[in-house]
């Protein structure tokens, strides 16, 4: 199967279950205004990331393919959040502390300071 189509159907996969698992813990949790669903998809996809990046890097046991469907498709459909979980991690593991936590500030910093502009933007161009 070409590599295009194991990431598309992962991705596919993945933003659906992303979808019905946010939906799912928001009507759970209703009177909540924090936003819970987005906070268990992400911690459930970097649980997932760490297990399958353990049994793929420590183990030997998903191929190349295996790693794309669900790696780079499904939990990239899934949430990205897991992807920079594992990236950061492995750069922390790899004795790179000061990249790691420079990821984190980084990914943070600027992705809230991107939501941000982008609001503001939007507020400029579409009033």
């Amino acid at each position: 199967m070409h590599k295009w189509l194991l990431v598309g159907l992962g991705g596919g996969l993945g933003a659906v279950a992303r979808y019905w698992l946010s939906g799912l813990v928001q009507e759970w949790l209703r009177n909540a205004s924090f936003p819970y669903g987005t906070l268990v998809v992400n911690v459930a996809g970097c649980f997932i990331i760490g297990a399958l990046a353990y049994l793929s890097e420590a183990r030997g046991l998903l191929t190349a393919e295996t790693r794309l469907l669900l790696i780079t498709g499904f939990l990239g459909g899934f949430t990205t959040f897991s992807t920079f979980g594992n990236e950061t991690l492995a750069l922390a593991r790899g004795g790179e502390l000061g990249p790691a936590l420079g990821n984190v500030a980084a990914h943070v910093g600027m992705g809230l300071g991107a939501v941000w502009a982008g609001w503001a933007l939007g507020q400029l161009i579409w009033r």
